[in-house]
């Protein structure tokens, strides 16, 4: 079964500095239907203008993991991290017990990123910082997984992260157990999942599917959750 929740359906925050999309319920944006995907509970897609971000704040029990699309953030936190992430660079923060940080941009240019939340399968635990940039391969590439296998993070939740590049009418495929979820949000380009035309900023909840088929209209880059 594949449930689509096109670009133009999520939610909207804009203040002076900050613009976001919310793909499922988030602060202000509420919506009983959009409450997250298994233990996926946020996609937020962050444009933040110079000079600006977030404030010291704190947050607890949540895996968080943030992907840099464009520009640089400059993130501090209690852990003593002082940290730069730089466009195509990963972060994921376990929270865990509690964790205090800010995040800025300090670079000349808009600072565009994905901040996506998953609640752990244990809490209370130490709180852990993690920051790579994985050289890009075409195809699947896994990020996160509980093992922290193949150079990926490890994640506090039973959740396999993939980042999916694909250049133009280029095509692979993921296998799913029928007793998981999946959840595909497109970056960047067009996909066709399984026939589906998705754009970027598209996501779609795919359940019931054993085998998923993505083919790339023009150069695409999307993430998959696959999902307990």
């Amino acid at each position: 079964m594949f449930q689509v929740r096109h670009s133009n359906e999520r939610g909207e925050a804009s203040l002076q500095w900050l613009h976001s999309r919310h793909t499922f319920s988030f602060a202000r944006y509420y919506d009983p239907e959009q409450m997250g995907v298994s233990s996926l509970r946020v996609i937020n897609d962050d444009i933040i203008s110079t000079g600006n971000g977030f404030p010291m704040h704190s947050h607890q029990d949540m895996e968080i993991l943030s992907y840099i699309k464009r520009g640089t953030i400059e993130h501090k936190d209690d852990l003593g991290n002082v940290k730069i992430i730089s466009a195509g660079e990963f972060q994921l923060m376990s929270a865990g017990s509690g964790i205090t940080h800010s995040e800025y941009n300090h670079s000349s240019e808009p600072l565009e990123l994905l901040q996506i939340w998953l609640q752990p399968n244990v809490v209370g635990t130490k709180p852990t910082y993690q920051q790579q940039k994985f050289a890009r391969e075409q195809g699947l590439q896994l990020i996160a997984s509980p093992e922290g296998s193949q150079s990926a993070f490890q994640i506090k939740q039973d959740a396999y992260i993939y980042r999916l590049n694909l250049l133009k009418n280029t095509g692979t495929a993921h296998t799913l157990n029928r007793q998981r979820i999946a959840y595909v949000h497109v970056i960047s380009g067009h996909l066709t999942i399984n026939g589906q035309l998705l754009d970027s900023g598209d996501g779609v909840t795919i359940t019931e599917t054993e085998s998923i088929n993505f083919t790339s209209v023009c150069d695409a880059e999307a993430l998959l959750f696959d999902l307990a």
